[in-house]
């Protein structure tokens, strides 16, 4: 991230005069974005198999992957098969549909797909066009349940259910949106969807998630330490993060009480050995994400602090039911047309 695209963030989430003039703009964009999401609503049809949809209204991270690896899980453990969609940011993949699997390089699959295929054990498909990777998924798959990470703003993909994953302790910064401030579409949106998740404190009409560390895991040998050891073997690390907002993680880790010397990257950071060849020996502590881009590197000193989605199994289930069993109020079957096309296409 660029010095002026870290102002540009701190203006958002602490009113910063300086941004006034793009006022204008972000009421572009919110009127753009609500008539985008009118039209969806008069034109929404059933998907061909339960979609749901883990998304966010702001810019940055929020913690949507984890909640996809929970929801993805406990899905698997009821005896739903279950496949992830994901447009795999970050990633230069030549072809899509594509199909990420755990030695997937994630220079070409992106580091979140990666991460999702390695920890929930659930196929993954990427496509920039979530619509056409549902396509795929359902001829190819015939899943039970499609769970799109991110996708909230795709209009082109059907969906049963949304959940949106708010950070709690940033919120909707001065709720404008972009450019002038952090939203995507207006903070109405979020009276709109199925359910409301804030991560790591309260919100409104929201369900409380937290995210817990796991035991520390090197990566080179994959030893693992819980915080209690791993403070008392070490105590001051760097901390590494390339995420949408790293201050979470380093937080994460003075609550370990590790002495932290925070190191921030842009989200999806593309990183090279050099980027972590600190000088004074500490160890190297990073995302579980981050660790997916450098598990190969040649460096004892580098380790991960995993993380899981803490909520309980009713409010996934009841995640999961929803998009198993939607409103049928809200959704339209397909245009005859559109089941015309599709059996034609069938038949060639």
């Amino acid at each position: 991230m660029t010095d002026f695209a870290r102002r540009v963030e701190r203006g958002w989430y602490q009113g910063s005069p300086w941004l006034t003039p793009l006022r204008p703009l972000g009421w572009l964009v919110g009127r753009v974005a609500g008539r985008r999401l009118a039209a969806f609503r008069r034109q929404r049809t059933a998907p061909p198999v339960p979609v749901l949809v883990v998304g966010n209204i702001t810019v940055g991270g929020t913690g949507k992957t984890p909640l996809v690896v929970a929801l993805a899980q406990r899905a698997s453990e009821r005896g739903l098969s279950v496949v992830v969609i994901s447009r795999g940011y970050g990633g230069k993949a030549g072809r899509y549909p594509m199909t990420v699997t755990p030695s997937s390089d994630p220079a070409v699959v992106g580091d979140e797909p990666l991460l999702i295929v390695r920890r929930a054990g659930v196929p993954v498909v990427l496509d920039p066009r979530r619509d056409r990777a549902l396509s795929y998924v359902t001829r190819e798959l015939a899943p039970d349940l499609v769970i799109s990470d991110d996708g909230l703003q795709h209009y082109a993909l059907p969906r049963s259910a949304e959940i949106v994953v708010i950070d709690a302790r940033r919120g909707l910064g001065n709720g404008r949106c972009l450019p002038a401030g952090p939203l995507r579409e207006s903070a109405d949106r979020l009276d709109q969807v199925d359910f409301l998740v804030a991560n790591g404190g309260v919100w409104p009409g929201a369900v409380t998630m937290h995210l817990k560390p796991g035991k520390l895991t090197r990566l080179n040998d994959g030893l693992t330490l819980d915080g209690e050891a791993f403070r008392e073997r070490f105590g001051a690390v760097h901390g590494v993060a390339g995420i949408g907002h790293p201050e979470r993680f380093f937080h994460s880790l003075a609550v370990l009480g590790l002495a932290v010397t925070p190191h921030a990257f842009a989200d999806h950071h593309a990183f090279k050995p050099e980027d972590l060849a600190f000088a004074d020996g500490r160890p190297v502590v990073m995302t579980e994400k981050d660790a997916v881009k450098c598990q190969g590197f040649d460096n004892s000193r580098l380790w991960m602090l995993p993380v899981r989605a803490a909520l309980p199994d009713t409010v996934l289930d009841a995640m999961i039911d929803r998009a198993l069993n939607p409103d049928p109020a809200l959704l339209k079957t397909a245009p005859a047309s559109v089941e015309k096309a599709s059996v034609e296409k069938e038949r060639e």
